[in-house]
């Protein structure tokens, strides 16, 4: 296992997109309003609209990427079997550097599972 933590990846760049809001509101706000609108549910679902983007964040190598969209995954209710037939698409796709990071997102949902599953829980209370 590597020592890479999604858990410290997401709240890393968490604080520094915090800094960019604050620096570079504009950009932000655009960035924020364009993630909502494709985000959006309309004729696919937002579960299946943040497969999408998590499949693009494994095929672009971006570990916060793919931190950030297992942790929507989970809220959102993915299943083990949805993510994995994800997942097989991507490294189908991608071959063998992408089935690296498909491991990646595993190794993610994993370790995120626990912690966003609780924090859902502990909010819906």
């Amino acid at each position: 296992m590597s020592g890479k933590s999604f858990v410290q990846i997401t709240n890393d760049v968490s604080r520094a997109l915090e800094t960019l809001r604050a620096e570079a509101p504009e950009a932000m706000q655009g960035f924020s309003a364009m993630a909502k609108g494709a985000l959006k549910e309309g004729s696919l679902s937002a579960l299946h609209k943040e497969l999408i983007a998590l499949a693009i964040g494994v095929a672009s190598r971006c570990d916060a990427c793919i931190g950030f969209h297992v942790k929507a995954l989970i809220r959102l209710g993915v299943t083990r079997e949805q993510l994995m037939e994800t997942l097989a698409v991507c490294a189908y796709m991608g071959g063998g550097p992408t089935l690296m990071y498909a491991a990646e997102a595993v190794r993610a949902y994993e370790e995120l599972l626990p912690r966003t599953a609780k924090a859902a829980a502990t909010a819906g209370a």
